[in-house]
């Protein structure tokens, strides 16, 4: 009898790219021998920091080094790896890396370059000719319609509950958390985790029995905050039927399932009206053109007065153009449909529909040493084996780099993180 076993846990991460965007195959052979002109552009755009790479013939060679910034090493195996990078940016250097094309002891470092670097360097790192069409292609396909929105967030959350459990901490917070400054390593991240949600929920000035509408649930850490603690009545929404379940639970554990309700609801479906409005990090799943939907469903659900607490995340305006235009590796690997906000934009919708926009504050330092954390949980529940079964070494690969990209990417100074408020005037 022939035995059968289930498809590896996370394998629609590893094969989204469909193998059609990353340089390799044919188009490495048509154009492999023009790659190495790309290091002089490399070269060129680093105005700040350096990169030291050995190459595939064994010699070595340091690009930039021209200002002080962060410095690289870089083992370049293959020249293929910049055929990837050249025609498919981000997705193409991501496969290079899995398929041993080039390798370093601390790609965060090179991450933080790349985004130091991000106006000089210019369209080095994405894609180009047909794979920039195809990059278009995937982000129409990827729109958050009602029904796109929810396929694309079960893409990402409803890899399992067990997953997230096994390297997360304790609240279960998969967003920013807020560190005491000086940022410092010695602080647990539960106790960093709390803090961002008390200033979040702070900024809304909740009384006991105040109607307070959590869009995006998480796993239910907020919402069973906003209820112990700050007496609120919680009406939560989310797409992932994985987070539902486990939010559901967590209240009815807490004793608080007469205060808090959670439903699998889209934000443009929300009935009634809230004193208050709290989100975490939900807005990078909207899309640019669902923007104005959604800020007009605060300000329609909210009444006068009414605060909104927001925590978004979002990258620098001079760039914002060219990233929107292409599905970078996070669109194409982690987050479809995701894309980090250009405030300029965001805030004029918001202001256009009546609200507000008040204290704004950013932590990119603290997104950086929160991922720096998961990391290390991540990398420490794959060495003692305590991630689910199912998981192989190929998505640990890509796991690990997802983190390491982002770190690199809020340290880098083009992508920040922040709180504000928005007041329904």
């Amino acid at each position: 009898m022939t035995t059968i076993y289930p498809p590896p846990r996370g394998r629609h991460l590893l094969t989204a790219d469909r193998r059609f965007s990353t340089g390799g195959g044919l188009v490495s052979r048509i154009i492999g021998r023009g790659a190495a002109r790309l290091l002089d552009r490399i070269d060129s755009g680093l105005e700040q920091g350096s990169i030291r790479l050995r190459l595939p013939d064994g010699s070595e060679r340091t690009l930039g080094g021209r200002k002080p910034g962060p410095d690289a090493t870089v083992a370049l195996n293959s020249w293929r790896a910049l055929v990837r990078l050249a025609v498919s940016g981000s997705v193409g250097w991501f496969r290079a890396w899995m398929e041993g094309e080039w390798e370093s002891p601390d790609p965060v470092a090179l991450f933080e370059l790349f985004m130091v670097n991000r106006i000089s360097l210019g369209e080095a790192g994405r894609a180009s000719g047909p794979n920039r069409l195809f990059n278009r292609l995937v982000r129409t396909f990827q729109a958050n319609t009602r029904t796109g929105a929810r396929r694309n967030i079960n893409f990402h959350y409803d890899l399992g509950n067990d997953f997230y459990q096994a390297w997360l901490d304790e609240t279960l917070t998969y967003s920013s958390a807020v560190f005491a400054e000086p940022v410092s390593a010695a602080e647990p991240l539960e106790q960093a985790q709390a803090r961002k949600v008390r200033l979040l929920l702070d900024r809304l000035d909740l009384k006991p029995g105040d109607r307070l509408l959590e869009i995006g649930s998480g796993w239910g850490y907020l919402a069973e905050t906003a209820a112990r603690q700050y007496g609120a009545q919680v009406t939560s929404i989310t797409l992932s039927e994985e987070q539902l379940a486990h939010a559901r639970a967590r209240v009815e554990r807490a004793g608080l399932a007469d205060r808090v309700t959670f439903s699998l609801t889209d934000y443009r479906d929300v009935d009634g009206r809230f004193d208050a409005i709290a989100s975490v990090e939900m807005v990078e799943a909207v899309g640019q053109e669902y923007w104005p939907d959604f800020l007009g469903a605060v300000a329609r659900v909210l009444r006068p007065g009414g605060k909104a607490a927001v925590q978004f995340i979002s990258i620098d305006e001079a760039i914002f153009e060219g990233y929107a235009r292409n599905a970078d590796f996070i669109q194409t690997y982690i987050f479809p449909g995701g894309l980090l906000i250009s405030e300029r934009r965001f805030r004029a919708i918001a202001e256009g529909h009546g609200l507000s926009w008040e204290d704004r504050k950013g932590y990119a330092a603290h997104y950086a040493e929160t991922l720096r954390r998961w990391r290390e949980r991540f990398d420490a529940a794959v060495s003692e084996a305590r991630l689910p079964p199912g998981f192989d070494a190929h998505f640990h690969r890509l796991w690990r780099y997802y983190l390491m990209y982002c770190e690199g990417g809020f340290r880098g100074g083009g992508i920040d993180v922040a709180q504000v408020t928005l007041q329904k005037i």
